[in-house]
């Protein structure tokens, strides 16, 4: 693998102010995409998401629109959303948008989005440009007060970790979202047993389609990692199934608060669809070594040809908790092992002269491209 160019999606809106880019296809075929730019001026708070789209794989755009992602309540209360890159289903063509919501007592990321996130979701007919569902995603048998096995709204979450935690179709029809959960303990609130940042475990919604473009969902058995080995736990699954029907899921952990802790990427594997997981393990190269990796965000990739890819930050040595968030690399997953193949990792882009310290490589969206056609 080689790299062909570098170029800035959307630049920063000032600077301190993160601004994030995404792009994506919104027909199974063809070259129909669909861009969203969102700012945010507080952690892990987005205050504006604009959109547009483009008939010519991306070359020019309409001029973007905005959504609502941000509003304030009389009771000082605020509604945050943040949006993730939809996904087309590659069999029936309705394009699948996923999107985290709070009301959010103090407007705080960690005290309120820890406790009162839950999960919408949106279903478009022609391509994104109207929604013919839009609504809370709801486990069988269960209330939007409890919208999921071990969730309770106002006492813990369930939230999309970032832009790799994209849904899959299974070769058996299923629609499977990587997701992570704010565990309770034994007092029914949010427990952090860990002691970082914060804590989850992760699982995976089934979901089923209807006739009426909605969803029957089921939710997996929770994904746990060994808090004194991960002290965040399991984090922003990305997942991927290979051709013997294996599911792989990498995972990221961190050793926030215990940098003594080796800072790895962990996985798990599915043998039937989403319904069971193995026990998570830290994953390695093809050569059996580790490899250590900052607490980031990272997406596997399926290409076209069948091969397959990871995107993420991977450290020369231990890092501390999140940082440094670079170099970022690509490298492709061996189809047997389920490893990350050494000899294949391709920087992408890395820190450089005058940049600062703190500057990540970090919370992207990566797809394969397509050819005009």
């Amino acid at each position: 693998m080689r790299l062909i160019s570098r170029e800035i999606f959307w630049p920063a809106a000032a600077p301190g102010v993160n601004t994030y880019g995404d792009s994506f296809y919104v027909r199974p075929t063809g070259v129909a995409k669909m861009c969203r730019r969102a700012v945010e001026t507080k952690n892990d708070l987005v205050d504006v998401v604009e959109y547009g789209f483009s008939d010519d794989n991306g070359a020019t755009w309409s001029a973007l629109r905005p959504t609502t992602v941000f509003e304030t309540f009389p009771d000082g209360s605020t509604l945050r959303r943040w949006v993730l890159p939809s996904f087309v289903d590659p069999v029936n063509g309705r394009l699948l948008t996923l999107y985290n919501e709070a009301v959010m007592p103090h407007d705080d990321a960690l005290l309120d989005g820890m406790t009162n996130t839950f999960l919408k979701y949106r279903v478009s007919l022609d391509g994104g440009h109207t929604d013919v569902v839009d609504e809370t995603i709801i486990q069988r048998g269960y209330t939007p007060e409890r919208p999921l096995r071990g969730v309770v709204v106002g006492k813990n979450a369930v939230m999309l970790g970032d832009n790799g935690c994209e849904p899959i179709r299974t070769r058996g029809g299923r629609l499977l979202v990587p997701v992570q959960v704010c565990p309770l303990g034994p007092d029914g609130t949010y427990a952090n047993p860990g002691g970082g940042y914060s804590y989850h475990e992760a699982a995976v919604l089934i979901g089923q389609w209807r006739e009426d473009a909605r969803f029957d969902w089921e939710l997996s058995p929770y994904i746990c990692n060994d808090p004194e080995a991960s002290t965040r736990g399991a984090v922003e699954p990305t997942i991927a199934q290979f051709p013997d029907g294996r599911i792989l899921m990498v995972l990221r952990g961190s050793n926030d608060a215990k940098p003594h802790l080796p800072g790895y990427r962990w996985y798990t594997v599915s043998h039937d669809e989403g319904d069971s997981w193995a026990p998570v393990r830290p994953w390695t190269y093809d050569t059996g070594e580790a490899f250590f990796s900052p607490s980031s965000m990272s997406q596997l990739l399926t290409h076209s040809s069948g091969a397959y890819y990871w995107l993420g930050n991977i450290s020369p040595t231990n890092p501390s908790g999140n940082a440094p968030r670079y170099p970022l690399y690509l490298g492709r997953v061996d189809p047997g092992s389920l490893r990350l193949v050494k000899d294949s990792l391709c920087e992408i882009d890395t820190r450089r002269p005058g940049e600062h310290e703190a500057m990540t490589l970090s919370n992207f969206h990566a797809q394969i491209g397509r050819a005009h056609v």
